[in-house]
């Protein structure tokens, strides 16, 4: 196991900021921790980097202690934090270079220089010349040219136009294939169902959902579109249908998984002329629980 987390607690003074987070992630795994601001995500991730120390629980990063051995853990991790700040009078170059030494690893210079093209990056700047999206690039690059058995990703591509989101895309699908293991906080949620493996649904600092996405979404609801000759009598009332609408000989409506065969054993028996389903996505998920989230802790 990569990751292994127990009943992780920790308080920040009366605010409750973890209560009683469970997570893990496998070997070769690669998965989504998602939720919005102040839910608990960033303050997960600092207690698994060893920048917090936690108030009660488990929290292991390759069977270590994620605060008694964080020296040892960091040598073989990567890290992308969601807002990075640089030191202004260096180069990009010159900071990624620092990066890669800070973690007492070797420079792969080809494999850096494969980077700096894939993310259209120029290193000779100085530092307090870059954008949000250029910074984020250097944390990126420095992350990706050493190799380490996981990637903890919080926010990765903040600041990143669609085209450079698309390279960190098939950067990390690179990595699953070499083995790597990702723990991917994001809130683009396309991201994380094209990629990941596993979700991790936080809300107030606690873990709510959590399975593959084929198991999650037997929760979310199928949305259906019918069009019939004739009118659905009492089709409002059957069990596992919801909010249904009609726009003259139209239905729209959904359905939950468990009641699909009787809905469609319904139908069945009327003159159907069209009908259009629609699988739920991780959206449907995510929205089912913060529709009204109040605010939390980061």
């Amino acid at each position: 196991m990569m990751i292994e987390v127990k009943g992780l607690e920790k308080s920040f003074g009366k605010v409750h900021a973890l209560q009683g987070v469970d997570l893990m992630v496998d070997k070769g795994q690669i998965v989504g921790f998602i939720g919005p601001n102040g839910a608990g995500k960033s303050t997960t991730i600092r207690v698994l980097l060893g920048l917090l120390r936690k108030d009660s629980g488990s929290c292991q990063v390759f069977g270590m202690d994620s605060y008694e051995d964080a020296v040892n853990i960091h040598k073989r991790i990567s890290y992308v934090p969601g807002d990075v700040n640089l030191w202004p009078n260096l180069t990009g170059g010159e900071v990624i270079d620092l990066l890669i030494d800070m973690q007492g690893k070797a420079i792969d210079k080809t494999r850096k220089a494969s980077l700096m093209k894939r993310f259209d990056f120029d290193p000779t700047k100085k530092c307090r010349t870059y954008s949000k999206g250029n910074r984020q690039k250097v944390a990126l690059i420095a992350a990706f040219s050493t190799e380490s058995d996981l990637y903890i990703l919080d926010e990765p591509t903040s600041g990143l136009d669609p085209l450079m989101e698309r390279e960190f895309q098939k950067l990390i699908v690179e990595q699953k294939e070499k083995g790597k293991s990702v723990l991917l906080s994001s809130h683009i949620l396309s991201e994380v169902e094209q990629l990941c493996d596993h979700v991790a649904i936080i809300r107030q600092g606690k873990i709510i959902e959590s399975g593959s996405l084929q198991a999650l979404r037997h929760l979310t609801r199928m949305q259906f579109v019918v069009e019939t000759t004739d009118a659905l009598t009492d089709f409002a009332s059957i069990e596992g249908v919801y909010d249904v609408k009609r726009d003259g000989a139209t239905y729209y409506f959904q359905v939950d998984h468990q009641s699909l065969a009787p809905v469609l054993r319904y139908l069945s028996t009327y003159n159907v002329t069209k009908l259009e389903s629609q699988q739920p996505t991780l959206e449907d998920l995510f929205m089912r629980h913060y529709e009204s989230e109040p605010e939390g802790v980061k």
